[in-house]
């Protein structure tokens, strides 16, 4: 995509960029500094308070025009910057917001972050903008311009809020950060697009595709192929097969295409994995202010795009075999893909929860993950959370904006074991969520939706009946490795064994032909490595995944080279 900065287009007309300054020196400079560097392509628009600047906004919005920044100054009389950029988000939700502070508020920046999803904050003075004020707009720009203008999208689905395949589709749509257009099928909108499309409202969801057609129920494959995505592969031999696209295959598919090897990564719903999910990742190393599960996953597949590997989605891998020297990739259209060598990066599944209405449930009102498609359903809702690990407490943090009340249940009897402090400090300090110890949800009730669900207290074994339509369950993982039973050694839960726990008395596993041992990330069945939370004994860390994808790769070459 061409950058913002040198494009030729007539942008400045219709994208802005708002800056809001109480201090009249402190405002001429950041609109001076804007218009500099930015003027010829962008309308640079400054105010001198919050209720100045919204005004803007709304002017704004009736002319037509986009918001791509927004930079506030933190302490600004009557509504400070934290306000006005909360107040903003109504009217430019996909605008990129930026804080202006002082030193000594800091603190508040950071606590904004989880308030307003602040996308930076900027420390005043930023002389010389050269180096502090235009490599942060830059990449703002860059990634509002990539990933975040939703002003006309393409696609409309037309469903049923409680319909789980409704949601699928959304969720389907929202995690390959493809733009879309929600329409109930009982709004009067609604109703007449399916008459246009000469679908019966029983049958739902529709997704009415940019060219016109009407797609009735789709498969998440039918749907790749009409919005634009690959599913079948140019090729059918590589150096480098990566199966599974979340931090560790993507990191095994950037490390592959850039050092020369022939890559396909095999996806079978959306790149990013469990972590594309996130509503935001604070602990990953060069996002001091936290970064978005779908903004990191964003970045990373446009990184494997542009050192030319492919990505295919919507493939389901359903064996893998040695063949000779090529290591054999069966997908679930009956189509194979062959390769020098395998990365197995599958990730890792939600457990289930058990218990009567649960499973029904589903998908209307119960879910496995998926928090950023629902967040905006839970508007001023009761949300209950089941997890006690980071993706519960990210979660819950995230739901805690919009909603009434979250409540996070946990078997234990506190967060500390298995939650990142800096979660525990967060929720602690958050007013609208509770820490429900001690206690499992053992039963769903509802007729078309999720109405309300039993908690049971683990110690005294007492139970109550709550009401709610929306429950998050994050309790653990089970690996995807079905199919690779009798392909690799597994342990006694399913996780890959690699290396030299494949060891045994310091000899290789059974039907082991080189007269090495197993590199340290490589398998049971020489060139198949793995990589990530399907690895047994990983650490199921983003970071962690992400550099056992670039080791994996740097095994390969090893591998490549000996043969």
């Amino acid at each position: 995509m061409t950058s913002p900065t040198s494009a030729s287009d007539s942008r400045d007309a219709t994208v802005a960029i708002v800056s809001v300054d109480d201090d009249p020196g402190v405002s001429r400079a950041v609109a001076r500094d804007l218009r500099r560097r930015y003027g010829e392509h962008y309308r640079i628009v400054r105010s001198s308070s919050g209720a100045e600047a919204l005004e803007a906004l709304r002017e704004l919005k009736l002319r037509g025009s986009d918001i791509a920044l927004l930079i506030a100054d933190h302490r600004m009389p009557e509504m400070n910057g934290i306000e006005f950029l909360e107040h903003a988000l109504d009217l430019f939700p996909t605008a990129k917001r930026m804080l202006l502070t002082a030193y000594a508020d800091t603190g508040a920046a950071i606590d904004a972050i989880n308030v307003i999803d602040l996308d930076h904050y900027l420390l005043k003075p930023w002389d010389p903008p050269e180096q502090k004020l235009y490599p942060v707009v830059d990449s703002l720009l860059e990634s509002w311009w990539a990933t975040e203008r939703r002003t006309a999208p393409a696609t409309t689905i037309v469903g049923h809020r409680w319909s789980a395949r409704s949601f699928a589709v959304r969720d389907f749509l929202a995690r390959n950060q493809l733009p879309y257009r929600w329409v109930s099928a009982e709004d009067p909108e609604g109703g007449r697009l399916l008459a246009a499309s000469g679908v019966d409202a029983s049958v739902l969801p529709v997704v009415v595709t940019e060219a016109g057609t009407a797609l009735v129920g789709p498969s998440d494959s039918e749907l790749a192929r009409h919005v634009g995505l690959r599913t079948a592969p140019l090729d059918d031999f590589y150096d480098l097969v990566v199966v599974g696209g979340g931090p560790a295959g993507l990191g095994a598919a950037v490390y592959g295409a850039s050092e020369g090897l022939r890559t396909v990564l095999v996806e079978r719903s959306a790149t990013g994995g469990q972590a594309g999910q996130s509503s935001r990742i604070e602990n990953y190393l060069g996002f001091p202010d936290g970064v978005s599960g779908a903004q990191l996953a964003d970045r990373a597949r446009r990184q494997v795009s542009k050192f030319g590997a492919e990505v295919l989605t919507t493939r389901h891998v359903t064996g893998i075999e040695a063949r000779g020297g090529a290591r054999v990739v069966a997908l679930d259209d009956g189509t194979e893909i062959a390769g020098h060598t395998v990365v197995l990066a599958t990730g890792v599944d939600y457990r289930t929860l058990d218990g009567p209405g649960l499973t029904d449930l589903t998908g209307r009102g119960v879910f496995y993950g998926s928090t950023t498609t629902a967040a905006s359903d839970c508007r001023d809702a009761d949300v209950y959370v089941v997890g006690g690990a980071n993706s519960a407490g990210q979660a819950a943090i995230h739901f805690a904006r919009t909603a009434r009340t979250v409540r996070v249940v946990i078997r234990a009897g506190s967060l500390q074991a298995s939650m990142s402090q800096y979660l525990i400090d967060q929720i602690a300090a958050t007013r609208n969520i509770e820490v429900v110890t001690d206690t499992e949800v053992t039963a769903a009730r509802g007729e078309e939706h999720l109405e309300g669900i039993t908690l049971a207290d683990r110690v005294t074994g007492a139970t109550e009946e709550v009401p709610t339509n929306w429950l998050f369950v994050f309790i653990g993982a089970t690996p995807r490795t079905q199919h690779l039973a009798g392909v690799v050694a597994r342990d006694d839960r399913g996780f890959v064994l690699t290396g030299s726990d494949l060891l045994r008395e310091n000899q290789p596993p059974a039907g082991w032909h080189l007269d090495r041992p197993p590199y340290s990330l490589e398998s049971s069945t020489p060139g198949i490595f793995v990589a990530g939370d399907v690895r047994s004994g990983s650490v199921k860390r983003v970071a962690s995944a992400v550099g056992e994808g670039a080791l994996a790769v740097t095994l390969v070459h090893k591998y490549l080279a000996d043969r």
